[in-house]
């Protein structure tokens, strides 16, 4: 019998499962416009469906969902899950495969937030946090090693494969979620309504609007990461995989300092000192191109200075409203997940209209926008606010 310590590290498998399945279009996108026929701008759009409906769908499904047996919600959220990654690859042409990211993403979303409330229950008292930041790193391990291994699969074989190896393993994770992870009652949600009454708060609309600048910056030039690499800096196939990995180990370091950075130096500093050092490596970048040395290099600090500031505006965000943290957390993701999709869009754009090296200055001008924002919602006036609601699960 598995401990619930060990349940828990299970959830942090699925989430990386569901991480990968995000995160990898951004490191094959080149590989799957070549095969379907499309653009690469055309391709980046499939990043855009999968983070609005992850973004709409999954607060909207969760208070669907809120009274099914927790374990059982998760079950049928995986079953939804690997449906979409196998529709993937069987499915042809550009339409099909976006319909199967969307489904992917409603799968995706509801196992997340499930994921995490099962966490919490299963954590002993006083390490509810600690469970949560557990599954949490499923998602960043997704990033450093999900899509260098995705990358791989995808150029030695095809990358239709990635997607076929994600829906395997998901299979094989919903018959160990039925003997493994113990069951759950489901509980009441906190209404849609309820919910969107703490953007009425300014100081909680302008550091929601914070994520939102700052991700859309990030999620431009990040969408099209790996055409960029191989096109404008003439990266090699076996660089551009170690890359990709060294953008991974970046995120996770910049994850860590950036709580360090807050708890020793307060959310203020810490935010935006994160996004200048960001937006100031993709102007570096820009003017790199030529060298993929210096460019590398670059690509760790970009890496690490974005993700520093997560932890920073999620503290920032609970802070606001300790009372509803939940919520805050869940309102936090459906932003991020909306600034991707934004980002990914104008990013398409971008590509399309403009050219594919532009999209590193302009993502910094994205990242400058958040931080003029950070100043301007420091003068808001009145104090910060304690919202009253009913006591939910943390959610994602």
């Amino acid at each position: 019998m598995l401990s619930n310590t060990w349940k828990i590290y299970l959830l942090a498998l699925i989430s990386f499962l569901v991480g990968t399945s995000e995160y990898v279009i951004a490191g094959i996108l080149d590989k799957i416009a070549e095969d379907i026929g499309v653009s690469v701008s055309a391709a980046g759009q499939l990043i855009t469906f999968f983070s609005l409906t992850y973004a709409l769908g999954t607060p909207i499904l969760m208070a669907m969902t809120g009274r099914i047996e927790r374990r059982k919600l998760l079950m049928y959220a995986m079953v939804v899950f690997v449906l979409g990654n196998l529709l993937a690859i069987a499915l042809p042409g550009f339409g099909y495969f976006i319909a199967a990211r969307i489904i992917m993403a409603l799968g995706a979303g509801v196992v997340v937030v499930t994921s995490l409330t099962l966490a919490t229950k299963m954590a002993p008292p006083g390490k509810q946090a600690s469970a949560l930041a557990t599954v949490v790193t499923g998602f960043t391990a997704a990033l450093i090693i999900g899509i260098p291994i995705g990358r791989m699969v995808a150029a030695s074989y095809n990358w239709k494969s990635v997607f076929g190896g994600i829906g395997v393993l998901g299979l094989l994770a919903i018959i160990i979620i039925a003997f493994a992870i113990p069951r759950y009652d489901g509980e009441s949600s906190v209404p849609l309504r309820e919910q969107l009454a703490l953007l009425k708060t300014p100081k909680i609309a302008a550091a929601l609007g914070v994520t939102f600048l700052w991700i859309a910056g990030y999620s431009i030039p990040y969408t099209y990461i790996s055409p960029y690499l191989l096109q404008v800096t003439s990266m090699s196939e076996n660089t551009l995989s170690i890359a990709l990995f060294g953008f991974g180990v970046a995120s996770l370091i910049g994850s860590k300092l950036g709580g360090y950075s807050t708890d020793k130096w307060g959310v203020k500093r810490t935010l935006m000192g994160g996004m200048l050092v960001h937006a100031a490596a993709l102007l570096l970048i820009s003017f790199s191109a030529s060298s993929s040395a210096i460019v590398f290099l670059l690509l760790m600090l970009w890496s690490f200075a974005a993700w520093s500031s997560g932890p920073t505006q999620q503290y920032n965000l609970l802070t606001l409203a300790p009372g509803a943290s939940s919520i805050m957390l869940s309102l936090n993701t459906s932003v991020l997940q909306l600034a991707m999709a934004v980002g990914a869009s104008a990013g398409g754009l971008i590509v399309a209209k403009v050219s594919l090296p532009s999209i590193t200055w302009i993502g910094a001008f994205g990242v400058l926008l958040a931080v003029i924002l950070i100043v301007l919602s420091r003068r808001l006036s009145g104090n910060r606010e304690q919202v009253s609601v009913p006591d939910v699960a943390p959610q994602a």
